[in-house]
């Protein structure tokens, strides 16, 4: 296993942290427990950006451009719906 390989890794167990803290954000039935599952949102989501820009500036988590047409063709199509 190598650096990229225990990156994506990491990388997905975040999103995964994150997803489960959204959840319980969104579920929790009181204030007290919504602020404490907001906090470890925010605090997974700024690690996961972190994970994110160094595996950007690794150049192991490429991004594509795509053309402005093709977004519009998929804004058109989600705004008819």
């Amino acid at each position: 296993m190598n650096d990229q390989n225990c990156m994506e890794g990491i990388l997905q167990l975040e999103k995964g942290a994150c997803d489960l803290y959204l959840h319980g954000t969104l579920e929790s039935c009181t204030n007290m427990v919504h602020q404490a599952f907001s906090k470890a949102l925010f605090e997974s989501l700024s690690l996961q950006n972190a994970i994110y820009d160094k595996m950007s500036e690794k150049g192991w988590y490429p991004v594509s451009s795509v053309e402005q047409k093709k977004i519009d063709a998929v804004r058109q199509k989600f705004c008819q719906q």
